[in-house]
């Protein structure tokens, strides 16, 4: 045989680019159709973890919204706490300030009450002075006996007429108001002499002396001497007397006659 001779070619014979394209579509769409075939059984498998998982969600959900209502209850307690004592601060500010307006008006009560109570005490005191003054200008410059008024006597005496107008009050001593013989201890102190508060004391300190022999500043008195004497009274001269006599009359001048003496004691 000759070696030009025809021999046949063992290779295949090529493909052309049409059939290339053709089988590759193929292998494409057969493994898009794997993918979706795959997809298709992950989604299933997936639907049945789901539906297995639900009632764990459901109990954990129901867990969480459990707990959702209990802060939320809690929460609106101490909401109500809070607007309770937010209540409570406001009633006690509100009271303070009402107690406050009551504690100023109490205390504006209390000055003027004060106040007024200082007035009058001066007004009394000023009034004291000029009742003192006008019964020292008036006096007598001399009593009805021989004796002359020794400037101890006159002081008392001029004392006693000041008070002249003042109330007679059982048991008071001044400065408005008196009886028979506070009168005479707050007349004498100005002498400074102490007599004893009561009258059956006063009826029997110094010396007796007889009514015929008076003179101004000898302190008289009515009933018996000592426990027995229910009044005293101040012999001012000229046959008169000051004295807290009684409730309706006051304190007075008047003439002996007017209520005549028991005795007298002289302590001047």
């Amino acid at each position: 045989m000759s070696h030009t001779a025809h021999i046949r070619s063992r290779r295949k014979p090529r493909r052309s680019a049409t059939t290339s394209l053709a089988v590759r579509a193929g292998v494409a769409g057969g493994v898009i159709s794997m993918a979706a075939a795959g997809a298709s059984t992950s989604a299933s498998a997936g639907e049945t973890t789901q539906i297995l998982q639900l009632p764990i969600l459901t109990t954990e959900l129901a867990a969480q919204v459990a707990q959702s209502a209990e802060a939320t209850q809690q929460a609106a307690a101490n909401y109500q706490l809070q607007a309770e004592r937010d209540a409570a601060a406001a009633k006690a500010a509100k009271q303070a300030t009402a107690d406050l307006a009551v504690a100023k008006k109490k205390a504006e009560t209390k000055k003027k009450a004060e106040t007024a109570r200082k007035a009058a005490a001066d007004q009394a005191a000023s009034r004291s002075a000029e009742r003192t003054a006008l019964a020292a200008s008036t006096a007598p410059s001399a009593p009805t006996s021989s004796s002359t008024v020794t400037s101890s006597a006159a002081a008392v005496i001029a004392f006693a007429r000041a008070q002249i107008g003042d109330a007679y009050v059982l048991g008071a001593a001044g400065p408005n108001s008196w009886d028979c013989s506070s009168l005479l201890q707050a007349a004498f102190k100005q002498a400074g002499i102490s007599l004893p508060r009561v009258s059956q004391d006063q009826s029997t300190v110094g010396t007796p002396v007889s009514l015929n022999n008076l003179q101004p500043g000898d302190i008289l008195y009515w009933g018996s001497a000592g426990s027995g004497a229910y009044h005293v009274a101040l012999y001012v001269g000229d046959g008169k007397f000051v004295g807290a006599e009684n409730p309706s009359t006051g304190i007075v001048e008047k003439p002996l006659s007017w209520s005549p003496p028991t005795g007298a004691v002289r302590v001047l």
